[in-house]
């Protein structure tokens, strides 16, 4: 029984990793992994829309990005400071020149 033993001590010493590695892995394939679903991704233009809406006097902002240009619609674009602080920020976050950069007045609906 000690020659038995002593086999299979010698065995699981030779193959000690493995066996490890082969039971790490099944541990994994048996823990519940279902389907995850990633963070819904935010598109450029709400993540932009969402930034300005946040600055001082934008108010609320709407933005749409085309291969084009980029138009901001926002309730505080009546102020030249307003209008100048949002043009750098498209510009700097989108990369478009001043020329492509449109920002109207955010009208109220009635």
């Amino acid at each position: 029984m000690n020659r038995e033993h002593a086999d299979w001590a010698a065995l699981l010493k030779r193959w000690k990793y493995p066996l490890i590695l082969l039971l790490a892995g099944l541990l994994l394939l048996l823990l519940p992994g279902g389907e995850e679903k990633a963070p819904a991704e935010v598109l450029p233009q709400e993540a932009l829309a969402a930034l300005l809406s946040r600055t001082q006097g934008v108010g609320e902002a709407r933005v749409l990005i085309s291969d084009r240009g980029v138009v901001v619609a926002c309730a505080g674009a009546g102020s030249a400071e307003v209008r100048l602080d949002i043009l750098r920020a498209v510009r700097s976050y989108t990369g478009f020149g001043t020329d492509k950069i449109t920002i109207l007045q955010l009208g109220s609906t009635a």
